[in-house]
Order: C-alpha cells, then sequence, then structure tokens
C-alpha cells in the first residue's frame, strides 16, 4: 500500500506523509480538501486500497506577541562524563512574512565560538514545534545574548540542549498565538446567485477582495479565507448555485485571524 503513497509523492512534491507512532494512523498533507479526495480516490482506484478517511485538519503556524528573554542549563552526566552549557536568548517578533532567523550578540568569550552552530541548530529545531499546540513557529528573531562555559565540560551535547531548553521558555513567555493559513479564492457564478455566494463567503470569515465581470453573465468574486472555513465549500456553494458556480482556490499567507 505505501509504494501506491510513495508513487503520488514522486509525482507531487506538495504532497506529504507520515505515520503517527502513537495511533498507527497514516497522516497525507495537501494543498487543500480537493486535493486530498483526488488522491484517496486514486488510491482506491489504481492500487485498489480500502482507505478509511477522518476529517481533514488544518496544519497551522505559530508566532510571538513579545520580545521576551530566558534561560537555558545543561549539567548532567552522560555516559561516565559531565557536559555543561548554559544559554540566554532573547526572542522577539519580526514582522509577518519574515521567516526566522537567529543571531549572535556575543561580544565576549563566555561561549566558544565552535559552540555557536550547534546552539543555533538546537534553537531552529526548537522552533519546529510551538508552545501552544506544536505547530511550527515562524516570524521570529532569536539572539544569543550570553551564557557561561566549563572548560572540560562543554560539549555540543550540553549546548545544543541548553539551547533548546531556552528557546522553549521563551516561547512559551512570549505570548503564543495560532496563525491561520489564508486562501484566495475565486468564484465564479451566474450574475443572479451573487448575492447568496457572497453571504456565504462572509458567513466564513471571508474578506471579500474583488467583483468583476466576466464573459457571458458571469461573475468573478475574489475573497480570502481561512482554510478551515472551506471544508466543504463545494458542496455549499453547488447548494447554493443550483450547480452552475466553480472555484479556484490556492495559498496566500498566514495571518492570525
Amino acid at each position: 500500500e505505501f509504494q501506491g503513497i510513495k508513487k503520488f509523492i514522486a509525482e507531487d512534491p506538495t504532497l506529504k506523509v507520515k505515520q503517527d507512532e502513537d495511533t498507527g494512523q497514516t497522516i497525507l498533507s495537501g494543498m487543500g480538501e480537493l486535493h486530498l479526495e483526488v488522491i484517496v480516490s486514486r488510491m482506491q482506484r489504481e492500487f485498489g486500497m480500502s482507505v478509511n478517511v477522518g476529517k481533514p485538519q488544518v496544519v497551522y503556524r505559530e508566532s510571538i506577541e513579545n520580545e521576551v528573554e530566558a534561560l537555558g542549563l545543561f549539567d548532567n552526566e552522560v555516559a561516565g562524563q559531565h557536559h555543561y552549557g548554559e544559554v540566554r536568548l532573547r526572542l522577539k517578533p519580526l514582522p509577518r512574512g519574515t521567516e526566522n532567523r537567529f543571531v549572535s550578540e556575543l561580544t565576549d568569550e563566555s561561549i566558544p565560538e565552535i559552540y555557536i552552530p550547534v546552539i543555533e541548530k538546537g534553537v531552529m529545531e526548537s522552533l519546529e514545534s510551538g508552545a501552544l499546540m506544536n505547530y511550527p513557529v515562524v516570524d521570529v528573531e532569536a539572539a544569543l545574548t550570553g551564557g557561561s562555559f566549563k572548560e572540560s565540560q562543554g560539549s555540543e551535547l550540553a549546548y545544543t540542549v541548553s539551547a533548546s531548553l531556552a528557546c522553549k521558555e521563551a516561547l512559551k513567555k512570549g505570548s503564543p498565538y495560532l496563525l491561520d493559513p489564508l486562501m484566495k479564492v475565486e468564484v465564479f457564478v451566474p450574475e443572479s446567485f451573487v448575492g447568496d455566494v457572497i453571504g456565504d463567503l462572509s458567513a466564513r470569515s471571508g474578506k471579500i477582495e474583488a467583483i468583476k465581470h466576466k464573459t457571458a453573465g458571469l461573475q468573478a468574486i475574489t475573497a480570502v479565507l481561512p482554510l478551515a472555513q472551506m471544508f466543504g465549500y463545494s458542496t455549499s456553494l453547488r447548494s447554493a448555485t443550483q450547480g452552475r458556480g466553480v472555484f479556484t482556490m490556492k495559498f496566500s499567507h498566514f495571518d492570525r485571524c
């Protein structure tokens, strides 16, 4: 069965798959509800798979509201050897869409330069799982502001772990919040259905950006909506337009809703 999934992944780089070790479920991630429906249909048709499909889930992002500092300390014995590392970080929010970045602001030799890359690695890996719901963290700057080192006890392990601990603590203190994936939706409908369609989009927290006249009496409505509000939209649109409406949808950006 997994050979079939691997075939689809090879054909479509936007399709992702992972195994949930706790539940044994195979989780497919794609560009939207219709995308996943097509993949499931192909799995059943081309490979004869018996597929039990759960309700789609939205993959959010996380960020932080406030600038915060935190300290991470690893001071333990591992495999008969003592490891020590202390890291102080400052996390601050960046403008939306900036992505994450790491900077070192050390002005002394409190931590040997050789450990800076492993501290960055520990921070960046920690940002892959936020403090709220374990979604990836975006648009955050992590600055290394201080720390300490003990001769013969410093190690890559100690500084990777202490950086991760400092980052996790800062994420908790920074007033974390969720970012919704927002989709740009274009709906094509006969003019007589425009009012009903706009009403439905607005009820789904949609922001109408434009309404344009197309050929043959069609109107094109452009809106931006949270992906979570788009589940089941195909059925809703068919019902509202007597089967005469169609729509396209693509990812726009992440933002707070």
